[in-house]
């Protein structure tokens, strides 16, 4: 299992440099970007596991930097600042941030917070899929086991997957999977996502004999069965 990354967004390296180096103690790997017009983009690419983000940056400010990533994805923040003003740390919390640290601190502290926002994630994440028809997701290890055995999937199918498992009860849109299961935001049609649910469905039923794993409600979208 590769170990989780964490995109340090700071101006000043000597900060940079002792968040890093706890981190790395604690079993993290780190990035780190200085520059406020660099991150979105290296997000993109990347999908790092967690952002340490500063307020004041050069280039584009965090606020703006989170603002734009909650629009395309769900990537946990904890903003980190020396500006304590209570509408700041509000207007940071509202944006969609994890969690709110406030400059001077210590980097344990950090650590610790990182540490409860990913766990606090996990359990959001963990597949309520676990016990239903012998189907097991590991969001860690990305990997998907069917009757115990490994189900290859691509990303894509993956996240298709681990999506349509959260909720088995409800009808996802096309226009919902594409939000979720394409982190860079590309543009796709809605004949890419069902192409992307028929490859899915013929590996489940490759691998499982059944055939009733993925039902298309008829203008509406897919649910798992």
């Amino acid at each position: 299992m590769s170990e989780p990354r964490i995109l340090i967004v700071e101006d000043e390296e000597k900060i940079a440099a002792l968040l890093s180096d706890y981190l790395h103690q604690s079993g993290y790997a780190t990035h780190w970007i200085a520059d406020g017009d660099k991150v979105v983009s290296w997000v993109r690419e990347n999908a790092p596991d967690l952002l340490l983000l500063d307020i004041m940056l050069p280039g584009k400010d965090g606020l703006s930097i989170c603002r734009e990533i909650r629009a395309f994805a769900d990537i946990p923040v904890i903003i980190c600042t020396a500006r304590v003003e209570e509408i700041d740390r509000l207007l940071g919390l509202e944006l969609g941030a994890d969690d709110y640290i406030c400059k001077p601190f210590s980097a344990r502290e950090v650590v610790a917070r990182v540490n409860a926002v990913l766990r606090r994630i996990k359990q959001q994440l963990v597949s309520p899929a676990e016990n239903y028809r012998d189907l097991q997701i590991s969001e860690d290890s990305f990997a998907v086991f069917v009757a115990g055995k490994p189900l290859d999937l691509t990303p894509v199918e993956f996240r298709l997957l681990a999506l349509l498992a959260q909720k088995q009860d409800r009808v996802h849109s096309r226009d919902q999977l594409i939000d979720k299961i394409y982190v860079d935001g590309r543009i796709v049609s809605d004949r890419t996502v069902d192409s992307h649910v028929k490859n899915l469905r013929r590996k489940l039923i490759d691998a499982t004999g059944e055939d009733d794993w993925i039902r298309s409600i008829y203008g509406v979208g897919y649910r798992l069965d």
